[in-house]
């Protein structure tokens, strides 16, 4: 498996400076700030970056477990809301939760959730992170 490189820029003190974030592929790359990440300024930071990478592949998890279960998606939609907060050890992730909707032809909500769940367990990105993580199932669309 081919090694995935990220760069991250810092410039100044902490309030007052600037970043730049970059990825190795060069398919994205952004500023980020102490107002991007810890206010509502423009930019991005790295928790909503951990939330993009979080929720492609939980996506591509929960493809392939409903593929082995004998099901075809069509389409899944996974967004993740990422907590960031203070706490008495210092600023930390606190849960992610990851909400999806999803197109399945021929299949009941309560075999779709164990699916989704078992996509959870076997996400690589779910297992390299320790915050609690929770999914909410919104709809699933019978086509």
């Amino acid at each position: 498996m081919p090694k995935r490189t990220a760069q991250a820029r810092w410039e100044g003190k902490l309030k007052a400076g600037q970043g730049f974030l970059k990825l190795g592929s060069g398919a994205f790359q952004g500023a980020y700030s102490f107002g991007s990440r810890f206010e509502n300024a423009s930019g991005t930071n790295p928790e909503e970056l951990i939330g993009a990478a979080h929720a492609g592949c939980f996506s591509m998890a929960l493809s392939l477990q409903l593929e082995q279960a004998g099901y075809a998606p069509k389409e899944i939609v996974t967004n993740a809301e990422v907590q960031f907060q203070k706490t008495a050890e210092g600023f930390r992730i606190t849960d992610i939760l990851l909400s999806t909707e999803a197109t399945v032809p021929d299949i009941d909500a309560e075999t779709f959730r164990k699916q989704a769940e078992t996509a959870k367990q076997n996400c690589p990105v779910s297992k390299a992170l320790s915050p609690d993580i929770s999914v909410k199932l919104k709809a699933v669309l019978k086509a």
